[in-house]
């Protein structure tokens, strides 16, 4: 039986923009994806060491992730209760050039270690202690029937009970990032989790 689900939160960054729920809560000026992703981090005053060792991916999706689930109350969840599917058109090709180029000389342990798209997804479990089932799509473009459709299958069948879902993509200096808080609990303010909610702009 298909459970009732909800967007209760809706995060994205793109255009040198952040808009949380909505609205917009950071615009800038940045002319690189490394000033951009800095100049976030920077302005909403997060504390967190590992960030700085993150390729461009994680960066990005952990910043549209921590301020996603700023409101999110984790004491409401089993850590197996809360998982993600994500989805992006160039995998990890940015840091995979980056760690091609650095075999000219010394490989980079430190890059080699981000040349697998999922590993934005385990950068955002492990900071917010996530155990549940999680899933990276490589897609054209995204494909919001697509990600309808899975979460809704881990929503309905009781594998998850809160999922973070959406699209996080960098390459060079092209970025988008559009992610959703799914959950069977209705809060205020909440929409419901359909096709045409997540295919609009956030």
């Amino acid at each position: 039986m298909a459970a009732q689900k909800y967007i209760t939160a809706t995060c994205s960054i793109s255009n040198n923009q952040v808009h949380l729920n909505g609205e917009q809560v950071f615009a800038g000026n940045s002319k690189t994806v490394d000033e951009l992703l800095l100049s976030i981090y920077q302005h909403f005053h997060f504390s967190y060491p590992k960030f700085h060792k993150m390729d461009n991916l994680s960066k990005l999706g952990w910043l549209t992730a921590e301020l996603l689930l700023k409101d999110f109350n984790e004491q409401n969840y089993h850590a197996e209760q809360v998982g993600t599917v994500l989805a992006n058109a160039n995998a990890s090709l940015d840091m995979d050039l980056r760690y091609y180029d650095s075999l000219k000389d010394v490989p980079s342990p430190s890059l080699f270690v981000y040349t697998l798209p999922n590993i934005v997804a385990g950068e955002i479990c492990i900071r917010h202690n996530f155990k549940g089932e999680n899933a990276f799509f490589v897609q054209p473009s995204f494909d919001a029937d697509f990600i309808h459709r899975q979460v809704s299958y881990l929503l309905d069948k009781n594998i998850l009970q809160a999922c973070i879902c959406g699209w996080i993509d960098v390459l060079g200096q092209e970025y988008t990032a559009k992610l959703f808080l799914v959950e069977k609990i209705k809060k205020e303010n909440a929409a419901e989790f359909s096709v045409e909610k997540i295919k609009s702009p956030l």
